[in-house]
């Protein structure tokens, strides 16, 4: 029933959006309402080694990434609305689900924009890059790890834009995922602030320079709910860096899990979907990891990227680290259109083959 509510309310909403404006997204000013949406379809190639008798284990599937259809609107005065949901079977959720749904007060959006709902957490470059808007198929496996929940219920109020010295969200959020009620009394506290410390400076290679950082600190329930809750700490840097086709960004997040019993800790996935748990003993454990990508803007709207990432699961464990480098080609079909190939070498302490090569054709509308 809830999977037939959820594409009930996006057809309505679809079907009145290209009544109203059939340029499709619109925002800003007056009572007007827009459909926006994209979809990723992909054809990946898993390169899994052999086995005892020397057979191929590689596998090969058409699948589709992410298909997105959601309405943008505003509300005379000073009102702004949005909605996303993911169509998609191809998620951890494996249903059609709200991915984005919140209201924005916007009076004084340049400073102070005031939004409640569901959304994405404001924490980390790569995470609050869109996925239709990444250098790369995948985003980093630290990012996925540390900065989930990706989504999350709460309030946010962020300010500034890419031509201010400074950009900044704070957030109080429930902290237990999308679509999940809060399952304690206590809120998570996270937040992101970008410096463009050199736009001032009027010299051409210094104007889109940025130095960022993100924060998180919350609690999530322990096994034993008679025990203390359990602690949540997420720090990051980042970096960003563009001089006419060139592309640098960088990110380095440090997390820290305090455990005051034995407790369940959820493992996320792609996209802020939880996957699984892993049980721990009580203790402090510490995990990090950082990622670094260069690309280049060529005049045949080719860009040829390259990405390296790494993720400690947990410092006090040798055999937890995994690295994978991306090699990648973009082509941007035009303003609407791409088409991105990468390989994915994955080195992994324990020496499994798992590489894997993807391409992926994405539209938006």
């Amino acid at each position: 029933m809830k999977n037939i509510k959820y594409i009930i309310v996006a057809l309505f909403a679809t079907a009145f959006a290209f009544t109203a404006y059939s340029q499709g997204c619109v925002s800003g000013g007056g009572d007007v309402v827009g459909v926006h949406g994209f979809i990723q379809s992909e054809y990946n190639y898993y390169m899994n080694g052999t086995d005892a008798n020397g057979k191929s284990l590689d596998q090969n599937t058409f699948n589709i990434n992410r298909a997105r259809l959601g309405v943008v609107g505003s509300i005379p005065y000073d009102v702004d609305y949005y909605v996303m949901i993911e169509y998609s079977p191809f998620t951890p959720q494996n249903k059609v689900h709200l991915l984005d749904g919140y209201v924005s007060y916007t009076r004084f959006s340049q400073w102070a924009k005031i939004s409640v709902g569901q959304f994405k957490s404001p924490f980390s470059l790569e995470q609050n890059t869109a996925c239709s808007g990444l250098y790369t198929v995948d985003r980093s496996e630290v990012v996925n790890q540390l900065a989930g929940p990706q989504r999350d219920l709460g309030f946010v109020v962020n300010g500034g834009n890419d031509s201010t010295f400074v950009q900044y969200s704070v957030g109080m959020m429930n902290g237990s995922g999308m679509n999940v009620k809060d399952d304690n009394r206590f809120k998570d506290i996270v937040g992101r602030v970008v410096l463009s410390p050199l736009r001032s400076t009027g010299i051409d290679a210094l104007k889109d320079l940025k130095l960022g950082g993100s924060f998180k600190y919350g609690k999530i329930n322990p096994t034993d709910n008679t025990q203390p809750l359990n602690e949540i700490t997420r720090l990051g840097v980042e970096l960003q860096y563009k001089l006419h086709g060139f592309l640098l960004q960088s990110e380095y997040i440090l997390g820290t899990d305090k455990l005051h019993s034995a407790s369940q800790v959820p493992v996320f996935g792609g996209c802020g979907g939880i996957v699984g748990y892993e049980t721990k003993s009580a203790g402090t454990y510490n995990k990090s990891g950082f990622w670094v990508i260069g690309s280049y803007m060529t005049p045949w709207n080719l860009e040829p990227t390259v990405k390296f990432d790494t993720y400690m699961a947990d410092h006090a464990v040798t055999n937890s680290r995994t690295n994978r480098i991306t090699v990648g080609l973009n082509y941007y079909i035009n303003d609407y259109a791409r088409l991105q190939m990468n390989y994915i070498n994955a080195q992994e302490s324990a020496g499994i083959v798992n590489d894997r090569f993807v391409v992926q054709l994405q539209a938006k509308f």
